[in-house]
């Protein structure tokens, strides 16, 4: 993860800038949503510079993990801009959760799992801090059936291969199929 983390470092100046036109398009309106669903004690699996947390609703306490000390830097302005006192932003790896299981009533993860490079570790280490009758809350952006929805991805692919060495079109899918396949 360090190579991953040390390229998200150098893009978290520019990240929020990069993403204008698919956050004011689409992710910004399931942002809204998905956070329209979150209790109690939240997880939120890279937070990255805190696009979710204008979106919280009142009484939830939030832990938000990164590995990317730069992106944190930007979540942790955000934070004290909005005032939140009920968030905590932590340099943390989702492959390895430092926290007891079940801990956490709500998992929250939106736009992330294409960059952990063993996905199905990161999803195992969410369920297992996560309590039993806990809510997990994904957003991702996975190849479609549908080649023209896939049009898009495949045009930013390689820009985010070469900025920050993950791929969007696909990871978790040919992961899964995979270690379904063995």
């Amino acid at each position: 993860m360090d190579s991953t983390a040390r390229k998200y470092d150098r893009f978290s100046k520019i990240y929020d800038i990069f993403e204008i036109p698919m956050e004011t398009w689409a992710f910004s309106k399931y942002r809204q949503k998905a956070l329209s669903l979150v209790k109690g004690k939240v997880l939120e699996i890279g937070v990255g510079t805190g696009k979710n947390l204008p979106y919280y609703p009142a009484g939830v306490e939030v832990i938000g993990i990164d590995i990317s000390k730069g992106m944190l830097e930007r979540a942790e302005r955000r934070r004290r801009k909005l005032g939140l006192d009920n968030v905590k932003l932590l340099l943390m790896d989702v492959q390895n959760l430092e926290f007891e299981d079940n801990t956490f009533d709500t998992i929250l993860s939106t736009f992330v799992f294409c960059t952990v490079p063993d996905p199905l570790k990161g999803l195992r280490e969410a369920y297992r801090v996560l309590k039993p009758g806990g809510k997990a809350i994904f957003l991702e952006h996975m190849k479609s059936e549908s080649r023209l929805l896939n049009i898009p991805l495949y045009l930013i692919d390689p820009r985010t291969k070469a900025l920050v060495g993950t791929s969007m079109v696909g990871k978790l899918k040919r992961t899964l199929k995979r270690r379904v396949s063995r």
